[in-house]
């Protein structure tokens, strides 16, 4: 994740991947030197939270300015390698200062942080309610209850390896399972579903919160952070390319509830672009707020 070699590979899957516009067309991008005035390209990694939030994003440049947006899934690698190369616009899903610092180190030269649009993000060891361990202290103690493990998602993440760091530190003789988040809800729900022990990598906000009771196991070496703030981050240049976009991203800001019921409609409806819809017309003046004057209603 560190080294410069796994961030040109990257660049190289994003570019591989399908553009997919917020409207539910599908169009390979235009060359990047050809950007056109009223289109952005915004990228996101395939989280709950990030689906959400680039999704409402994209809605509202298409429906309340006129944009032509294309949107990316791709790994956390390429987000910032997209921004850092010009090939995209904007992110709203930069952990930090933890889970994606060090894509910041290695390249935040050349990108502008707008700072947090959302603040009191968490990340660590998440279990249901009635496993009676508290801290990450004790999980040697019942290693047979979890069966030895504890369920990851992609590997490279931010989180991933700060389990990996979280397994030496502790000294816990557990393997950290790769998967996707997808995997890793799946595990969750057999688990709860059989009243079984289960550990994994969470974060908050997330829905798997909504609907299930959930804690954190406690994290007294601070492994995983203190809290973290979700940044909108931008490739150098938007600001006088697209001045109008530029000021609604900038202007983008929210509480974890909103968040958490953004992403508790993309779960319930099955389709993050109705999700997206749905939250906007449910939360004008908020959505007033972030919109330059001229496109306010």
């Amino acid at each position: 994740m560190k080294s410069k070699s796994i961030i040109a590979v990257a660049i190289i899957t994003m570019l591989m991947f399908s553009v997919v516009g917020c409207g539910g067309s599908s169009d390979v991008a235009s060359d990047s030197g050809q950007q056109d005035d009223k289109k952005v390209r915004l990228l996101y990694v395939q989280w709950a939270c990030a689906s959400a939030e680039t999704h409402i994003m994209a809605e509202i440049l298409e429906n309340y300015m006129d944009y032509e947006v294309e949107i990316m899934d791709v790994a956390a690698a390429a987000m910032y390698q997209g921004l850092a190369s010009k090939e995209a616009d904007a992110i709203f899903t930069a952990w930090l200062p933890l889970t994606h610092g060090d894509y910041m180190k290695q390249l935040g030269d050349q990108l502008e942080d707008l700072g947090p649009n959302m603040e009191g993000a968490k990340i660590g060891l998440v279990v249901p309610e009635y496993v009676t361990i508290g801290s990450i202290e004790e999980m040697n103690s019942v290693k047979d209850k979890f069966k030895g493990q504890i369920i990851g998602i992609d590997p490279g993440a931010g989180i991933m390896q700060a389990s990996e760091q979280a397994l030496t530190d502790y000294g816990l003789d557990y393997e950290l399972v790769e998967g996707s988040e997808g995997t890793m809800i799946m595990s969750l729900k057999e688990a709860i579903d059989n009243e079984e022990w289960v550990a994994v990598t969470g974060w908050t906000p997330h829905w798997k919160f909504a609907r299930w009771d959930l804690k954190y196991l406690d994290d007294p070496k601070t492994v995983y952070g203190e809290a973290e703030t979700i940044n909108t981050v931008v490739r150098l240049g938007l600001k006088e390319d697209k001045p109008d976009a530029y000021e609604l991203f900038d202007n983008f800001a929210w509480t974890p509830d909103d968040l958490s019921s953004a992403m508790v409609l993309a779960e319930e409806l099955g389709d993050p672009v109705k999700a997206a819809q749905q939250w906007i017309d449910q939360n004008q003046d908020l959505v007033q707020s972030w919109l330059p004057e001229e496109y306010k209603k």
